[in-house]
């Protein structure tokens, strides 16, 4: 495949976790030290997206968070604002609004609660890509909606719209067999970023990926991951990939994610709560969040070999 011009979204794009007060009302104040804490580690831009705990908030809310959001990233880097709903309507009036707060791009997972054919998941990116000026990326999310988008879905959409205009994070699985085909079906157009935590990023790496969404609280290690790709760098690679898939492993599903995640920036005195809004499918058990401290322990070191 040809190798693709750097797109102005590219790097290192964390996604951020929404911090709350104890009544679960949004902690802007937090929010603001957690997106100053990005930037100063080497992130290339900021992402609100399923992490940030989006479908827990109210419409009202998001684009409250939105706006905060594209103003604290504002001449630091780039931003990229979910704006997946359960309905067109909606989604395509987050969009517009996360445009007019000046974001860099936006991101959309399919609907959820909504099996939706290909015609109408085709429709449904269709209208929001044409309701805004800025990029998509388009999410595959299948972890959370129950089953993958086709290869052919989603390379028409680039056919329709432009490389320009069409962005990927591929997230089912198989992810690199996925994403070869991807690229073959754009001719090698497409403009795709890493989503699994970081855990595939050695592997997507090498088929000329733009750049990484992980979750926030792992920037360093994954900076240390990227930079060490960048430079060629196999040996430190290597050594940083295998403690990020050790601590990852332990995060199975959204609300696992956000319990380690939310830990991990108490951690590192971004947050000082690791408040998750509920309902969750359960609380991780005491032993499995200490084994995530000792995981992330590990992580650190290998950064610091």
């Amino acid at each position: 495949m040809p190798a693709l011009p750097q797109p102005a979204l590219h790097g290192v794009l964390p996604v951020f976790q929404t911090p709350y007060h104890p009544d679960e009302s949004i902690d802007f104040d937090t929010l603001a030290r957690e997106l100053d804490w990005l930037f100063v580690n080497g992130a290339d831009g900021v992402v609100m997206a399923m992490v940030s705990e989006t479908l827990r908030l109210s419409t009202e809310e998001r684009r409250e968070m939105a706006a905060f959001v594209c103003r604290a990233a504002d001449g630091r880097g780039t931003s990229v604002i979910s704006v997946g709903a359960e309905s067109s309507k909606v989604a395509c009036d987050l969009a517009r609004h996360a445009e007019e707060c000046g974001a860099t791009a936006l991101m959309a997972i399919p609907p959820v609660a909504t099996q939706a054919g290909e015609d109408s998941l085709r429709e449904y990116y269709a209208r929001i890509i044409r309701s805004v000026g800025i990029p998509v990326v388009v999410q595959d999310a299948s972890n959370y909606v129950g089953r993958p988008m086709s290869i052919e879905l989603q390379a028409g959409l680039l056919r329709e719209f432009g490389a320009d205009r069409v962005f990927y994070k591929p997230e089912a699985t198989p992810v690199v067999e996925r994403l070869v085909a991807l690229r073959a079906a754009t001719n090698g157009a497409a403009v795709v970023f890493e989503g699994q935590g970081g855990i595939a990023l050695i592997d997507t790496f090498k088929h000329g990926i733009a750049g990484t969404m992980p979750g926030a609280d792992l920037i360093k290690a994954i900076v240390a991951l990227w930079s060490a790709l960048k430079r060629s760098d196999g040996e430190l690679a290597s050594l940083i990939h295998q403690a990020l898939v050790r601590l990852i492993a332990l995060q199975p599903s959204l609300d696992t994610y956000l319990q380690v995640e939310k830990r991990l920036l108490v951690r590192q005195s971004v947050f000082s709560s690791p408040l998750v809004r509920g309902p969750m499918r359960g609380k991780m058990p005491d032993h499995l969040l200490k084994q995530a401290d000792d995981r992330f322990d590990e992580l650190m070191a290998a950064i610091e070999s």
